[in-house]
């Protein structure tokens, strides 16, 4: 169906893609991997036709027809979404021009045993034949389908397309991809702006699929479970292997160990031979051994082995102690427009150590909620309530682009840290792929990837025990995804995470808070037990997975016992409240004079008055008992508030 010959890429002095050849059959499921920059987009572009390439030729058939959804966003304007998605079956249009064309031609004949009447009768029929082939009869049908498992709302149909957002666009450019059906469909990552309920319908879609797909994405479960063949660019450089991602990464670890293997042996037998050529090198009776051995050698092809390719290296810093509850959301309500609340009513505690994954619809209010948690936006009712010395840090999926565009890497860094070693600010830059004059670099010239790095080091350099992260691995390639997952799980600190990556959340969260119709619900277990939930979301009542918690109203008489509850627990509990509150006081006044201490220890003048400085460091020591004394004290108190929790107010 494809065939590509030699194709090569050159920019400047750089070869993109070397020799590169690559056959793509009818019903092929193929992923092409390799990190950012390997060449994978520019492939698809030379496939689909839109991108030059220095030399080689591609070979397409001339029966097949070709579908290509780009990574960059789209914009679309002028008209409605209906009409944007239904003009796109151009084939099925034109038969039903056609047919209309032939229907009225036929009027013109009062004899039906005309000859040329029966000519357009047989051209009808052929038409409608093409027509029911092409299932024209189910074009309805077959939009609302695909709209509908993309996300969007019956009652949007009729929106103008310039109203959606980038990422809702590059939907309707999905939705119009599908409804045409091309032979074969390439996709630049076409993961990136769908949530997590898309992109399960997306996934099962594309597994019926008649045609070839050709797919780059950083998706490891999505490519695991859609494709049956990996191409590997590396070095300009194209590898086949004939399995999934999975298959790839194994079949790639035994290539490398058998590699190592015959190039340890081929350095054993070379230094030997070596040897023998330098022992016997002036012996005139060894003389021709010793020529034909060095000829031998020179025609041997050696085998090189490659370095590991480097990747992001990091860790978070240690998380700054807090009380065991994080944050409490009472009774919270965001609204935009002031009729319709985003966020309606919603009761959420976090403690300590939570590893939590934020999912649901696209514009269901996930990103609004982190804002919030995040101190970024406000609220219209209801409260939150931080506990004791909660640091948050918030990492947006378009805080990448907010950064100062004409500063560079090291002057962003130094924005968080002004008085920060820069030798100590260089390494971290180091670690996320930023080296010697790369740290130089402005970020209006940084690619996405680089961009988002830069912002995730940016995170790195202030001590949290709070993450919240909105879409932290947009841009990042699959290697550097693995390390921040290991991050992550290794963080002591809580995490909260907007993601659809499934397989890069499984490996971090235990918990899923699932954002829909201004409500919010709590899964135990991870996205796979969540994903079979969705698929018995139609089940019975009673055969339907339980939620720990469900943010729906209670009976009447359900409402009046809970309420008791809370009056009791609200009298009895009191004065371990007062207990906390009056410790969190002393603790911030004592660390505020600790602070000074610190301050005055650290002038170069300090010990120059001897008597003085043992005086402050006597009161420095007696200061930081008392704060470990008020903090054992603190979580005592805490600890008996959460028993009365739990007796008052989690009995339902």
């Amino acid at each position: 169906m494809v065939i590509l010959e030699n194709i090569s890429v050159n920019f400047g002095t750089r070869k993109l893609l070397d020799n590169v050849n690559l056959r793509i059959g009818g019903k092929d499921r193929l992923s092409l991997v390799g990190v950012n920059g390997a060449g994978k987009s520019t492939l698809l572009k030379i496939i689909i036709g839109g991108f030059n390439h220095d030399s080689g030729k591609v070979i397409k058939s001339r029966h097949s027809t070709y579908g290509y959804l780009p990574q960059e966003t789209v914009r679309l304007k002028g008209r409605k979404l209906y009409d944007e998605v239904y003009d796109s079956a151009e084939d099925i249009k034109l038969i039903q021009t056609e047919l209309a064309e032939v229907e009225e031609d036929m009027k013109t004949y009062d004899n039906n045993e005309d000859e040329n009447y029966m000519d357009l009768l047989t051209t009808y029929s052929e038409l409608q034949e093409q027509f029911a082939l092409l299932e024209g009869h189910k074009l309805k049908s077959k939009i609302e389908k695909i709209l509908s498992g993309l996300g969007f709302e019956h009652d949007e149909f009729e929106k103008d397309v310039e109203t959606f957002s980038g990422g809702w666009q590059m939907r309707i450019e999905l939705a119009k991809l599908l409804l045409k059906n091309p032979s074969v469909l390439l996709l630049d990552e076409p993961t990136n702006h769908l949530d997590f309920e898309s992109l399960v319908w997306f996934e099962r879609y594309l597994i019926n699929y008649k045609g070839a797909i050709v797919v780059v994405s950083h998706d490891k479960e999505f490519l695991n479970n859609l494709t049956n063949k990996t191409a590997e660019i590396h070095n300009g450089e194209m590898t086949i292997f004939n399995g999934n991602y999975g298959f790839y990464v194994e079949e790639k670890q035994k290539r490398k160990e058998l590699l190592e293997n015959q190039y340890k042996n081929q350095q054993k037998y070379l230094q030997q031979q070596e040897k023998f050529i330098e022992r016997f090198r002036y012996k005139a009776t060894k003389a021709r051994a010793v020529q034909s051995r060095i000829k031998m050698l020179d025609k041997i092809d050696k085998i090189e082995i490659e370095q590991d390719t480097e990747k992001i290296r990091f860790r978070f810093p240690p998380a700054v102690h807090s009380g065991r509850i994080l944050f409490e959301i009472e009774n919270l309500t965001k609204s935009y427009d002031g009729i319709r609340n985003v966020l309606d009513n919603i009761n959420l505690s976090i403690e300590r150590g939570e590893k939590i994954a934020i999912v649901g619809k696209n514009g269901a209010g996930k990103s609004t909620l982190t804002r919030i948690i995040a101190g970024l936006e406000s609220y219209n009712s209801g409260e939150l309530k931080f506990g004791h010395n909660v640091i948050p840090r918030y990492f947006a999926q378009n805080q990448a682009e907010e950064m100062n565009q004409e500063r560079n890497a090291l002057e962003i860094m130094l924005e968080v840290k002004s008085g920060e070693n820069m030798t100590e600010l260089r390494k971290i830059l180091g670690g996320f792929l930023f080296h010697g004059d790369d740290v130089e670099k402005k970020v209006a010239v940084l690619s996405g990837g680089e961009k988002s790095r830069l912002a995730l080091a940016k995170m790195l350099i202030e001590p949290s025990n709070l993450l919240i992260l909105d879409e932290p691995t947009n841009h990042l390639d699959i290697r550097s995804k693995e390390v921040l997952q290991k991050a992550l799980s290794d963080y002591a600190g809580t995490v909260i995470i907007v993601s659809h990556d499934r397989e890069f959340i499984d490996g971090i969260i235990t918990k899923i808070i699932e954002v829909k119709d201004g409500g919010i619900k709590t899964y135990l277990g991870k996205s796979s037990e969540y994903i079979s939930i969705l698929e018995t979301d139609n089940a019975p009542a009673n055969d339907k997975p339980k939620t720990e918690k469900e943010n729906t109203s209670a009976g009447y008489k359900e409402g009046i016992e809970t309420k008791k509850r809370k009056k009791e627990f609200s009298k009895i509990s009191a004065s371990v409240r007062k207990k906390i509150s009056e410790a969190e006081k002393e603790i911030g006044e004592l660390e505020r004079k600790k602070i000074y201490l610190e301050q005055e220890m650290s002038k170069t003048d300090f010990f120059k008055d001897s008597d003085f400085a043992i005086e402050i460091k006597y009161e420095y020591l007696e200061i930081s008992q008392k704060i470990e004394d008020l903090n054992l004290k603190w979580e005592k108190a805490a600890e008996e508030l959460t028993q009365l929790e739990k007796t008052y107010l989690n009995n339902n």
